[in-house]
């Protein structure tokens, strides 16, 4: 393997890990929010299960990947590969993904739970399709791929769990005082 190769697959390991851990963030974290959103319930509440949604997420992808990328490294060795040779850095796409999940979860968190009730729904979801339209160009552009097939695939998949968490939501939920 080439310098080249290698560098490339070691940027790889973090971009794929920093990409997931960010769109897990804002999609997961939209998700749970709007669900919770579409019962009635107050901020505050929208708030605490949005901030159990963040430690728990974050927590969950870093750790996630650490145990992930530490078997395709203890592979790779298996397989022959000397530690020098093997590009899985675990503690690099746990960190980089538990950052990430945290970074990306903040903004529908803000989105929904601000002193603008009367749109928070809409906003979520303008701030939500912003800020993966990032993600998708940034993944895009880091790896040299398709821009508007990132931005494209990033923008529905969350639309896709927004609206199905938001009708989960309104059918099932709701509002006890």
């Amino acid at each position: 393997m080439t310098q080249n190769e290698r560098a490339l697959e070691v940027k790889l390991n973090w971009l794929r890990a920093a990409v997931l851990g960010a769109n897990d963030g804002i999609v997961s974290v939209a998700g749970v929010v709007m669900g919770v959103a579409a019962t009635g319930v107050r901020s505050e509440t929208i708030l605490i299960a949005g901030i159990a949604a963040v430690v728990a997420g974050s927590i969950s992808m870093g750790g996630g990947e650490y145990v992930s990328v530490s078997a395709q490294r203890d592979s790779e060795i298996a397989h022959g590969r000397s530690g020098i040779q093997v590009n899985a850095r675990p503690w690099a796409a746990a960190w980089s993904s538990f950052i990430a999940f945290s970074a990306g979860a903040v903004l529908p968190l803000i989105a929904i739970t601000g002193p603008w009730e009367s749109i928070r729904i809409p906003l979520t979801v303008g701030a939500v399709v912003t800020a993966l339209a990032f993600t998708g160009w940034w993944a895009a552009w880091a790896g040299k791929a398709s821009i508007p097939r990132s931005i494209f695939r990033n923008v529905a998949v969350s639309v896709l769990t927004m609206g199905f968490s938001y009708l989960i939501g309104s059918l099932l939920g709701v509002a006890i005082l």
